[in-house]
């Protein structure tokens, strides 16, 4: 496992899902984790799980100001210090492309983007004032393929890979590494309750090379290496976490 000893990370969306599994999986390696969401009550809860003095900051990063109050508050607690941001907080849309509202659509743009975008400009200047620092965005295989009723979700997602590409490029100089991670199929609640409707699973696994739907684990291994110096000449990059899901086409006849 990746050695994190004595290092900080900020994870937002950090109440349950993805965003626990790597709270959980930082802490493991050793870093000490700001847990950051709306509901204060699930962060207590996987904080309670924790060994490295976790930090509880329950913040709405879906409004103009969250973000810059979340990282004001970490960055305090943290000495002004911060070696690792995972962006992870998102909502999702799975809907009929021409019935999306404005305010669904703001809504994304805000939980999944603006916020992301907020966050990493806010502790930005931490990162660069030590010359270290590994910055990663949580997006998607949507982002990478097409995928009907999310084509909302999916440029949130793309547009995250975009500002991991810009970011790495432009404070790569500082020190400071950028990169994306793009789940494919997760057996989060979510997906299980989709993959439990007949016919469902079984076309899924289809189109998984592994024919196997990763874990929250699985996805959080991936940021952990990533956060680690293991990957020092990493940046730049979307790494994706999918079971080959994306850059394959299953052409095998139905047996």
């Amino acid at each position: 496992m990746a050695d994190l000893a004595g290092r900080t990370a900020l994870v937002s969306g950090a109440g349950r899902g993805i965003g626990a599994a790597i709270a959980r999986a930082l802490d493991a390696a050793g870093a000490r984790v700001a847990l950051v969401a709306r509901t204060e009550s699930q962060l207590r809860a996987i904080a309670g799980g924790l060994r490295h003095d976790p930090l509880v900051v329950p913040a709405d990063l879906g409004t103009s100001d969250g973000p810059q109050q979340a990282a004001e508050t970490v960055l305090g607690a943290f000495g002004g210090r911060l070696d690792v941001l995972v962006n992870n907080a998102a909502t999702l849309l799975r809907k009929d492309s021409h019935t999306v509202t404005v305010e669904e659509l703001d809504l994304l743009w805000q939980v999944n983007v603006r916020s992301a975008l907020l966050l990493t400009a806010a502790v930005l200047p931490a990162m660069a004032a030590r010359r270290a620092g590994s910055i990663v965005s949580i997006s998607s295989i949507s982002g990478l393929r097409g995928a009907p009723r999310r084509s909302i979700y999916a440029a949130t997602k793309a547009a995250l890979d975009g500002m991991t590409r810009a970011i790495a490029m432009e404070y790569g100089p500082q020190g400071i590494r950028a990169n994306s991670v793009a789940p494919g199929v997760v057996a989060t609640a979510m997906w299980r309750e989709n993959l439990a409707k007949p016919g469902v699973e079984g076309a899924v696994l289809d189109l998984i090379p592994t024919r196997r739907i990763s874990t929250e684990e699985e996805v959080a291994d991936v940021v952990v290496f990533l956060a680690s110096d293991a990957a020092r000449a990493i940046t730049g990059e979307v790494i994706s976490a999918d079971g080959g899901m994306h850059s394959t086409i299953n052409l095998w006849p139905k047996v």
